[in-house]
């Protein structure tokens, strides 16, 4: 059986920025407030890369995984992001915002999602700015998901050249 890939050349949507202009606004404001220095602005990138994989979605998880790198993230780092539970190149901190993330986008059938136990390890490594913050984070990926599914923007490609013109 062979696989196809099929390449596009442009995405569905054109550039969504363009099409609401308040998008810019709102995607500053979530900028500024996840970056409100409260939070590593690396556990932040490795709590949106793990989002990016959790939706499925490859724009995502290769806009993160490109500010990753940029932000000087080793390669073993990023690609355990996966499989962050039985990795050893991360910190507690960074592991409990990785668990928050997971906890919040996926259906626990046997109680809350982010049951007291997980805000407990939470609260013990972050503060209430931090975690209001680390929910933004996670937030964020979440409000870009729909146009990312949606929209599919190229991945990898230059911000201008993302959207369909």
């Amino acid at each position: 059986m062979s696989t196809t890939v099929q390449e596009r050349s442009q995405s569905r949507l054109p550039n969504p920025a363009v099409l609401v202009p308040e998008l810019a606004e709102i995607g500053a404001a979530l900028f500024k407030a996840t970056g409100n220095g409260s939070v590593p602005q690396t556990t932040i990138g490795l709590v949106q890369l793990r989002v990016g994989q959790i939706v499925g979605n490859t724009y995502l998880t290769v806009l993160h995984t490109g500010n990753l790198r940029k932000a000087g993230e080793s390669e073993e780092r990023i690609t355990a992001v996966a499989s962050w539970q039985d990795a050893p190149y991360f910190t507690e901190a960074e592991r409990v915002a990785l668990a928050l993330a997971e906890a919040v986008l996926t259906p626990n059938p046997h109680g809350e999602r982010v049951p007291d136990e997980l805000y407990a390890r939470a609260s013990a490594h972050y503060d209430d700015k931090a975690l209001a913050t680390l929910s933004m984070a996670i937030g964020q990926v979440g409000f870009f998901t729909p146009l990312a599914l949606i929209g599919k923007p190229l991945p990898g490609a230059a911000p201008a050249e993302q959207w369909r013109h």
